[in-house]
């Protein structure tokens, strides 16, 4: 299978070579310079493929870093927003447990029920 190939091959250079020779000397100056202008333009263009190549790998990589650092900054509200900062150190005070002097003694009558329930409260929810 490679014979055919190797023919065609051999073949389309000796028809280049012929016509080469046939060409008057103008043409051949004219194509000559299309050629090297051809070539210095592409030259300039591998250089600006160069640059693509490696600012678009660099500008991805900032554009994941300053979205994952806005995902992961906290939220703040305007400076003058008293309201926003109340709400937030009470969800954190009802995240503590109750201190045992200010808390109703009614709660400390039951422990074992809410030991139970701490430990049941998951398996019985889900049902």
């Amino acid at each position: 299978m490679k014979a055919p190939d190797n023919h065609l091959e051999r073949r389309a250079r000796e028809l280049y070579r012929e016509a080469a020779h046939q060409l008057d000397p103008a043409t051949a100056a004219r194509l000559r310079a299309a050629r090297r202008a051809a070539l210095a333009g592409a030259e300039g263009s591998s250089l600006a493929h160069r640059l693509l190549q490696l600012l678009l790998p660099a500008g991805a990589f900032a554009a994941i870093a300053f979205a994952a650092l806005m995902f992961s900054a906290p939220v703040e509200g305007p400076a003058g927003a008293g309201t926003g900062t109340s709400a937030i150190a009470t969800d954190s005070d009802s995240e503590l447990p109750p201190d045992a002097a200010a808390a109703d003694p009614t709660l400390y009558q039951n422990m074992d029920f809410y030991g139970w329930l701490a430990k049941n409260g998951d398996s019985q929810a889900s049902r």
